[in-house]
């Protein structure tokens, strides 16, 4: 593996740096305002998202997480760096480039899986960014990290499929922009364990599809990007052409997703890192405790030396999973996927927790990044898969070399 960028990668990583600094950053402040104003709709997307995605289609920063004729044409491991630099900015950077979840791992959905007329209809308007999606696959009545407790049903009536079930943290359902869902469920129970969910496409506004009420996380209700809704479906009749590939393929189609969807939240959590350090060195210079700066105490110094070390190493098998992804395919590099899915996120969280305490006070408000960085981090350690799944996986692989 070649550990040097590519000349277009650091054509591209120079011009993300450069939008980042011109546009992105001073645009976070003003973020704030938008979403404390007390006239907007609470689930509008803020304008200032708009006038980022403006200049990033103008200067050609437009859906660089997707590869082949629908996307940019990156590689993985060329967008790794590019996502990493995101991370820096959450909030507005993977939107502004129409790089953020959940439509990109839809996006990749409906181009590797979806029909012409579904791509027509749905993809279309996703790469344009004229429509947000949703994917809804979790609920609150099963432990829905094990695939085969999804009670929702999807079944067959004539030329319609009836959707009945209740669905909750979907992401980015409550902007008024979603206008499609991506439903998994149950078509044949009786069917082999990965073989009874289906996944079909519910246009938002299909009667009997009820948005209960949006979720918080950490008492963030990220309405920035589209909340999280409680989703219930009460008979919601679909054309059975909505069906995405073909009955009892859904844990499929979601494991074939949700690959590409980890090692994304992955380069940008170390984004996030990065940028955590540097809030943390200038913090520990600028504040004196005991007659000295923070930053010549032994413990701060730690700190930031193993924050170093620890995301080298992340970096390191990121990039490594995302080679490995262009090369052998997603299924060859399931091993490096999993352990950036359980490395990543921890390690980065630990990152975090470090910026906080030496910011004190302060890391816990609302006057630094660090609070907001911290409670999204955290969630990826249930989102896409939890640690605890993600190492059983990885163990039963490992054991098997030796049985």
């Amino acid at each position: 593996m070649d550990f040097a960028h590519d000349a277009r990668t650091d054509e591209l990583r120079e011009q993300m740096l450069a939008f980042m600094d011109e546009h992105v950053h001073p645009a976070e402040p003003v973020l704030e305002e938008q979403l404390a104003d007390p006239d907007r709709p609470h689930w509008d997307i803020p304008p200032v998202v708009g006038e980022l995605q403006a200049e990033a289609r103008k200067q050609g920063l437009w859906n660089l997480f997707l590869p082949g004729e629908h996307g940019a044409g990156l590689t993985n491991l060329q967008y790794a760096p590019l996502a990493e630099i995101t991370g820096r900015s959450p909030q507005l950077a993977p939107p502004a480039l129409n790089c953020a979840a959940p439509d990109t791992g839809n996006m990749e959905l409906l181009a590797q899986f979806g029909s012409a007329a579904q791509r027509e209809q749905w993809l279309e308007p996703l790469l344009d960014a004229r429509i947000r999606s949703a994917f809804a696959m979790t609920e609150p009545d099963a432990a829905s990290s094990d695939a085969a407790n999804i009670a929702t049903r999807i079944e067959r009536d004539g030329d319609e499929y009836v959707v009945t079930g209740r669905k909750w943290y979907i992401t980015g359902a409550m902007n008024p922009q979603c206008r499609i869902l991506i439903v998994m469920g149950k078509t044949d129970p009786d069917a082999e364990p990965h073989r009874r969910q289906s996944m079909v496409l519910v246009p938002r506004d299909t009667p009997g599809v009820t948005v209960r009420r949006g979720m918080k996380v950490f008492g963030y209700d990220d309405s920035d990007h589209g909340g999280h809704a409680e989703i219930h479906f009460d008979g919601v009749r679909v054309p059975a052409a909505n069906l995405i590939g073909e009955e009892g393929s859904g844990f499929a189609i979601a494991q074939a997703r949700l690959g590409p969807g980890r090692i994304h939240h992955c380069m940008r959590a170390i984004g996030m890192a990065e940028r955590a350090v540097e809030l943390m060195c200038r913090r520990t210079l600028d504040r004196v405790a005991f007659g000295r700066p923070l930053a010549e105490q032994g413990v701060v110094q730690d700190w930031i030396a193993e924050s170093r070390v620890r995301i080298e190493q992340l970096r390191l098998l990121v990039l490594k999973t995302a080679w490995l992804m262009d090369t052998v395919g997603n299924r060859g590099a399931h091993t490096e996927i999993q352990a950036i899915k359980i490395a990543t996120p921890s390690t980065v969280e630990w990152i975090l927790d470090k910026a906080v305490q030496a910011h004190g006070a302060a890391g816990v408000s609302q006057d630094t990044a660090l609070a907001q960085l911290w409670a999204g981090n955290r969630t990826l350690r249930l989102a896409d898969g939890p640690d605890e799944v993600h190492k059983r996986s990885l163990a039963h692989r490992e054991l098997r070399r030796y049985r």
